[in-house]
């Protein structure tokens, strides 16, 4: 009779608590979006990224189908940005429940948290009460993102002097 050890490894418990096979790839696809949350990933940026890296070599279907998974279970956020194209990101705790900013152009997702600091709590009250509505109405598998965009600090050029400071 085999002896079953609970498992230490944090990708496996969080496989194993949504109900996933913890396969060799689903350890490394979510490992590496976990050692990678600040940026989200289209699926051929993702896929490419991943065969670089790890010389993990998923074929797209397989990649896809493992994203999907993850993404239904809450391990992953997908997100369309404004071209109408779709990013993974790991789910953190912290993007679950703080607004984000999402970079036009590199595509990084930090949380806004930190920058909002008091205000985070009245978002935070504000989309549980949204919520709360909805599920009243009988709505189901809800779930809410508040995302700012525009040009992170890196990308944006830089901005001229202000009117009346010296040169």
């Amino acid at each position: 009779m085999a002896c079953l050890l609970p498992t230490t490894d944090p990708i496996d418990a969080l496989l194993s608590a949504h109900r996933l096979r913890r396969t060799s790839a689903a350890r490394q696809v979510l490992g590496w979006l976990l050692a990678h949350a600040d940026t989200s990933y289209t699926h051929a940026q993702l896929q490419a990224a991943l065969q670089a890296d790890q010389a993990l070599a998923l074929d797209r279907v397989t990649l896809y189908r493992l994203i999907d998974r993850l993404t239904q279970v809450g391990l992953l956020l997908c997100r369309v940005d404004v071209h109408r194209v779709r990013r993974y990101q790991a789910m953190p705790a912290s993007v679950q429940s703080a607004p984000h900013f999402e970079c036009q152009s590199c595509h990084r997702d930090q949380s806004l948290a930190g920058a909002l600091r008091a205000d985070t709590l009245d978002l935070e009250k504000a989309a549980q009460n949204a919520l709360q509505a909805l599920q009243a109405l009988g709505y189901q598998g809800l779930s809410l993102d508040v995302s700012v965009r525009g040009l992170c600090l890196d990308c944006a050029p830089a901005l001229p002097d202000a009117p009346g400071t010296a040169a």
